[in-house]
């Protein structure tokens, strides 16, 4: 690949925040369906670290079958499920607080890159 192309050339958009997300079809969540929505986004997330960590270790010399793998994903993810529906990395928990505060302030407002 060459080089050249991989240089930006035009403007990036910027990012865009999780205060313009529509959280209209949460209203009617309970407060345990919001709870188990948040955990479940941290376990997928858990899941695809594990997957990473996985891949970092290597080969071991032995070869591998299609069928070895698939158990090694299986287990990845139930193990993600268990990990963040006991307590996990705390990631559902802000989760958790963002989906339930319906008084949230638009923090596209005052962006940060106008400050500095």
């Amino acid at each position: 690949m060459d080089s050249a192309k991989l240089i930006l050339t035009e403007s990036v958009s910027p990012p865009d925040p999780l205060g313009q997300l529509d959280t209209s079809s949460l209203n009617g969540a309970s407060e345990k369906e919001k709870e188990k929505i948040a955990k479940d986004f941290e376990s997928v997330l858990l899941n695809k670290l594990l997957g990473e960590m996985q891949n970092s270790i290597g080969e071991w010399g032995f070869e591998k079958s299609s069928s070895i793998k698939q158990v090694e994903g299986i287990f990845c993810m139930f193990l993600a499920r268990d990990v963040a529906s006991n307590g996990g990395i705390g990631l559902w928990k802000d989760i958790y607080s963002f989906l339930t505060n319906t008084n949230q302030a638009n923090t596209s407002a005052n962006p940060l890159d106008t400050e500095i």
